[in-house]
């Protein structure tokens, strides 16, 4: 076994967190997260709306609680929430060795606060306390999305003491926004007398999308230029991001900060699994590492990388000068990079939230199932 997993090994031994980015009570159940934590080197989980959709989805698994919350008569609302949450709760107890091994580092479980919220600072933070206190676990982390309206709120929770996954991150400004964010969070935690240490977040920097859709639009340009630089947005710009990530946290700010007991906020690469069918399955693992990075793979992309991963040492550190260089090459093709990064925040948005009203649907309809109105 040890021998099939050895890609996972390397990637660990590089520096990179391992997190697989899915859950469900199945998985947990059947001991399924404990073997992939034994053997594969995961040492986290994350969680979104999608995640949820299928797994409740599938109704595998939640038969027994869905019958309590229909006699109970809760709110489809209510109900989500207590499958969600108890989910990530036992999660969290299965991570919990990884994360007094690692001092909080990893062994971490993140739960995303309601989408529909995602352009509301207010109802985000709201949400963000209950999710912490309902999950009641110290490794859990609440994700809060990177919308102009979020960044507020990261600041804020990050002060109350509470652990924070900033997640659809797409663009190197709003990534710089989210890191100075997270330090103002540091800085009011630190007023209010709240042990830095106890205090952890990452960044989650969306990949594969940015290739889907630039890769579209060279396709659109057509010319032999274009083609070349097919595959190469995505991985250019998490590696600019990585560079931005170096010199904040060496920057003064960040040392006053980690001399008062504060981590540094890791970059997280999200939607690691490739798209395109034409490139390598584990290119967003095998060209994204980098010392103090997790990357969270959806399951697909954990056993690829762990039969075929081709991991060769740090691949992320002194590309920034061509990484810049194909940036500015797709610019100059008359793709705007300010415009693909917003659009892929609002679909990023979108989807989400679309997943999450199926899955208030799909729940509603269960209840009413099991509490024999929709027989």
């Amino acid at each position: 076994m040890s021998n099939a997993v050895a890609p996972l090994k390397s990637l660990s031994d590089e520096g990179v967190s391992i997190w697989l980015d899915d859950l469900s009570r199945k998985r947990i159940d059947s001991g399924n997260l404990a073997e992939v934590i034994e053997k594969s080197h995961v040492v986290g989980v994350t969680t979104n709306p999608s995640i949820f959709q299928a797994a409740i989805g599938s109704g595998e698994g939640y038969e027994e609680q869905l019958a309590d919350l229909a006699v109970r008569k809760v709110t489809v609302e209510e109900a989500v929430r207590m499958m969600t949450t108890a989910d990530v709760r036992a999660a969290a107890d299965i991570l919990r060795p990884v994360y007094d091994a690692t001092q909080g580092r990893d062994g971490r479980v993140s739960i995303e606060v309601d989408p529909r919220l995602a352009h509301e600072t207010e109802a985000t933070i709201a949400e963000a306390k209950q999710l912490a206190w309902l999950v009641e676990r110290p490794n859990v982390m609440i994700k809060i999305p990177a919308t102009e309206a979020g960044l507020p709120a990261i600041t804020e929770v990050i002060g109350l003491g509470i652990s924070v996954n900033v997640t659809l991150i797409f663009s190197l400004d709003r990534y710089k926004a989210v890191m100075d964010a997270y330090l103002a969070g540091l800085e009011k935690a630190h007023e209010r007398g709240i042990d830095l240490g106890g205090i952890h977040s990452v960044a989650s920097f969306f990949v594969s999308r940015v290739d889907a859709e630039i890769d579209k639009r060279l396709d659109k340009v057509g010319t032999d230029e274009a083609k070349e630089l097919k595959g190469k947005a995505a991985l250019a710009n998490a590696r600019l991001a990585y560079e931005a990530y170096e010199q904040v946290f060496a920057g003064e700010r960040a040392a006053e900060l980690a001399a008062a007991g504060a981590n540094k906020q890791r970059p997280l690469w999200a939607s690691t699994g490739v798209k395109d069918p034409a490139y390598k399955d584990t290119l967003y693992v095998d060209e994204l590492v980098a010392p103090g990075t997790v990357n969270t793979m959806p399951e697909a992309t954990l056993l690829a990388t762990a039969d075929h991963g081709d991991i060769h040492g740090d691949t992320v550190t002194g590309t920034y000068d061509a990484s810049r260089a194909e940036l500015a090459a797709v610019e100059k093709l008359g793709i705007s990079y300010d415009e693909v990064v917003k659009q892929l925040e609002d679909e990023g948005v979108s989807k989400f939230e679309i997943a999450w009203n199926d899955l208030l649907a799909t729940v509603q309809t269960r209840l009413a199932g099991k509490d024999g109105a929709g027989k």
